[in-house]
């Protein structure tokens, strides 16, 4: 048999049956940035382009049985984790990942769903911050994530600044906020290596679509599956997400879908 010589990037997340955010965005994005995809789902939801009806958490074994298949066969030059569900699944996944000596992880801290529904709980959140971020090689929060990881609130630049120096702090090697709930352009900031960055985006007009974080987060775990440094795969999933959201679809009746498949950024 041939062996493979396309990278292989791992999404270990949430499934979304409307297909905008989760694993099927991840899986997307993937395909759209040139590598294979493998999935692995934590938890099952009953949602659409509007709101999340309901959520079904996989058990945690079932979770790391998942996890030891793909890695026993396939491998992943990267891995992104999303929406992980309880702190048991936080910590399942977290033993796996260092069983296996996951090599390039990236961190999307899914704590809240669009509407503000708490995705998971205190128990997640603490355990996510002990056993998953020291781990990354990535963290991707939104602002509102950001808060809840660091303690303080963070509304603006310099805000964002300091919680991802102090998500490095908490073990990360890097750590980038995203700032597409601020006014004005969308700007992320990140802090890689010691320094800050910046990668601005000129706001694109009209309602923000679904899966935004999701995608951004993949976007970079695709990148570093390439061995792209971490700062150019900041920069390429950052257009990457631009582009998509240009080029976002209305099919339900709430927010427009990125349009992962219809573009492909250099």
């Amino acid at each position: 048999m041939r062996r493979r010589t396309l990278a292989c990037a791992l999404t270990i997340a949430g499934s979304d049956s409307g297909g905008g955010a989760g694993i099927q965005a991840d899986l997307k994005t993937f395909a759209a940035r040139g590598v294979y995809g493998t999935s692995v789902v934590t938890a099952l939801t009953a949602q659409d382009t509007r709101t999340v009806r309901r959520v079904m958490v996989v058990p945690p074994a079932f979770v790391r049985a998942q996890i030891d298949a793909v890695l026993d066969d396939l491998g992943a030059e990267a891995v992104k984790t999303g929406m992980l569900g309880s702190a048991a699944v936080v910590a399942a996944v977290a033993d796996a990942l260092s069983a296996h000596r996951v090599r390039h992880l990236v961190v999307d801290p899914v704590l809240l769903a669009t509407g503000g529904r708490p995705l998971l709980g205190r128990g997640g959140l603490a355990m996510l911050l002990r056993r998953l971020v020291p781990l990354a090689e990535v963290v991707t929060p939104n602002l509102a994530e950001a808060s809840m990881l660091v303690g303080f609130p963070v509304r603006d630049l310099k805000g964002m600044a300091e919680a991802a120096r102090a998500l490095v702090d908490a073990g990360a090697q890097a750590a980038v906020v995203t700032g597409g709930h601020l006014a004005g352009d969308a700007v992320d900031v990140a802090y890689v290596d010691g320094s800050i960055h910046r990668f601005r985006a000129a706001r694109v007009p009209g309602e923000a679509p679904h899966g935004t974080g999701c995608t951004f987060a993949a976007a970079i775990a695709a990148e570093r599956a390439k061995d792209v440094p971490i700062v150019d795969a900041i920069r390429i999933a950052k257009r990457y997400t631009t582009t998509c959201i240009r080029r976002a679809l209305r099919l339900g009746h709430g927010r427009p879908i990125l349009g992962h498949l219809v573009v492909h950024v250099a």
